[in-house]
């Protein structure tokens, strides 16, 4: 096999630099260099972008520690709920899953709704789901809303439309404990 001086040029820093501590490869073609970056920041931000709650409502009593949700059979989102059940337990409190209508002797009880999308992610070729809204309202034994707040997916731009729904619902979260929207 015959290698030419020019290849050569370019072929040893990538030979040489598994061997060296700290080591730059540049290419001789720096334009889509800059490219490909650019492309995979973009993709970036899109995939990962910020999640925050919305339409906040709070009248909650100063602390509760148990939660019961009730399944929502209508919701498009099986995930939801390991997320909704991880967010509460970072903020201290337990929480229990009930069929609907059967949640009895509960102070404090959580009803939800979730929407998904289909599409293609960056980089794959198969159709995946995203969360592109949902809905948290806690009640009390009488049915009285405490607290609600809500996540809906940047219509424009869809900024984080590849986050995982555990990032999307975690403000939301926090907003109805707290009442603060992040």
């Amino acid at each position: 096999m015959l290698v030419s001086t020019s290849t050569l040029q370019w072929l040893w820093p990538a030979v040489l630099c598994p061997w060296l501590g700290a080591c730059s490869v540049f290419t001789p073609l720096p334009l889509l260099e800059l490219v490909k970056a650019t492309g995979i920041a973009a993709s970036t931000v899109i995939t990962v972008g910020p999640s925050k709650a919305s339409d906040t409502v709070y009248h909650l009593p100063p602390s509760f520690n148990k939660v019961c949700i009730e399944l929502n059979p209508q919701s498009q989102s099986a995930e939801i709920l390991p997320a909704l059940q991880s967010e509460l337990r970072l903020h201290q409190i337990e929480s229990r899953i009930y069929e609907p209508g059967g949640i009895r002797n509960c102070t404090v009880r959580l009803n939800y709704e979730a929407y998904i999308e289909w599409d293609i992610p960056p980089f794959t070729n198969e159709y995946k789901t995203y969360l592109t809204s949902a809905t948290l309202i806690l009640r009390n034994e009488t049915g009285k809303v405490l607290s609600r707040s809500s996540y809906t997916l940047d219509p424009v731009y869809g900024m984080g439309k590849w986050s995982p729904i555990r990032s999307k619902i975690a403000p939301v979260v926090t907003a109805v404990v707290t009442g603060f929207e992040n």
